[in-house]
């Protein structure tokens, strides 16, 4: 899939915020990263004082992988289809983060090894299914050449989607059993790390699981390797169609000019193969959170990314970037409301002028 050459957030309001935290009632740089995020939701707004985002949207990736059979997390794969249920009648962690940062969530049912036929689901969750769960990558591909295709489409068709209908901030997130696995292989083969420096604890595996888990992320890996040039062939043989939907959803988000809040290792996953489809995206996003999976430093690391905050979370569901979220608010806020010196008639530094007009 070719994208568009990604267009930079805007560099002028870039500067304009910039000039502007120096004109506000506050010695300069004493919000320290909330002034930092401030300047970057206004570059990706285009003006300054930038405006409080007033529609953001969560939208959860669901797929099931074929590596969980093998005794690699601690949970059954049904619990991804149970769990999609959760989403919908509000009951995830993420429902609940989310209603208190404001955002609204979407899951979209990508890969969920159930037939589509059996259950009912909206439009808005089973209208870009591309198969039933993907294939167990230590062993086999996860997908066919065909089917990364039409996951990295339902990707861009759910990110216009979702723009077209007012978004104005997007966050992905991931809900899959054992799909810590892939991601890891992934973040591995790109930053040409070794198996075990990659291994978590993902849903909670004890010593046997993590030991099982390693194996799998090993054979997976030297499957992979040769493919470290490819994304496309990347995804296809150590990735899913959910994580292959998530890369094309934030490289559109790019395309769309439209900021993205990263979530933990799945989604720094999807995003590294994202950087990788349509280099400049990872300038539209902010990392909302480190996970405690460990190759989720790796993968902030490789796309060069700060972290807004470390909880120890390792959920998933995109929970970490929602909460976020309202830090991010919180520094457009600071830029679009605080009181320039001059409008304050308070005095600048000690042998400045007060500030006039």
């Amino acid at each position: 899939m070719q994208f568009p050459v990604i267009t930079p957030p805007d560099q002028q309001a870039h500067r304009e915020a910039v000039a502007r935290h120096g004109q506000l009632t506050k010695p300069p740089g004493s919000l320290g990263r909330l002034e930092e995020l401030g300047v970057w939701a206004t570059a990706c707004q285009g003006a300054c004082p930038p405006h409080p985002f007033v529609r953001p949207q969560v939208v959860v990736f669901a797929g099931d992988h074929g590596v969980a059979a093998h005794g690699v997390s601690a949970y059954p794969s049904e619990v991804t289809q149970q769990m999609v249920g959760n989403f919908l009648g509000g009951g995830a962690a993420v429902n609940v983060l989310a209603a208190v940062a404001g955002a609204a969530v979407r899951v979209v049912d990508v890969a969920v090894d159930c037939d589509p036929a059996a259950v009912s689901a909206p439009p808005l969750v089973a209208g870009h299914k591309v198969r039933r769960g993907s294939g167990a990558i230590h062993l086999q591909d996860a997908l066919t050449d065909a089917e990364v295709a039409e996951a990295l489409d339902a990707g861009v068709a759910i990110a216009d989607e979702e723009v077209d209908r007012g978004a104005d901030l997007l966050i992905a997130g991931d809900m899959g059993i054992g799909n810590t696995t892939p991601a890891a292989v992934l973040i591995a083969a790109l930053t040409g790390t070794e198996p075990v420096a990659v291994v978590g604890r993902g849903t909670g595996i004890d010593d046997a699981g993590w030991m099982r888990k390693a194996a799998a992320i090993r054979d997976a890996l030297r499957r992979a390797r040769p493919f470290i040039d490819n994304p496309i062939a990347l995804v296809r043989t150590a990735g899913g169609a959910d994580i292959a939907a998530m890369a094309g959803f934030l490289a559109q988000a790019a395309v769309r000019r439209t900021p993205v809040i990263l979530d933990g290792v799945v989604v720094g996953a999807a995003a590294m193969l994202a950087e990788e489809l349509a280099p400049g995206a990872r300038q539209w996003w902010v990392a909302g959170h480190r996970s405690a999976e460990p190759a989720h430093t790796l993968a902030l690391e490789h796309l060069e990314l700060t972290p807004v905050l470390d909880l120890g979370m390792r959920l998933g569901e995109g929970s970490g970037a929602v909460v976020a979220f309202p830090l991010v608010q919180m520094a457009v806020r600071v830029l679009a409301e605080m009181a320039t010196f001059a409008d304050a008639g308070v005095s600048g530094p000690a042998g400045a002028p007060l500030p006039t007009g």
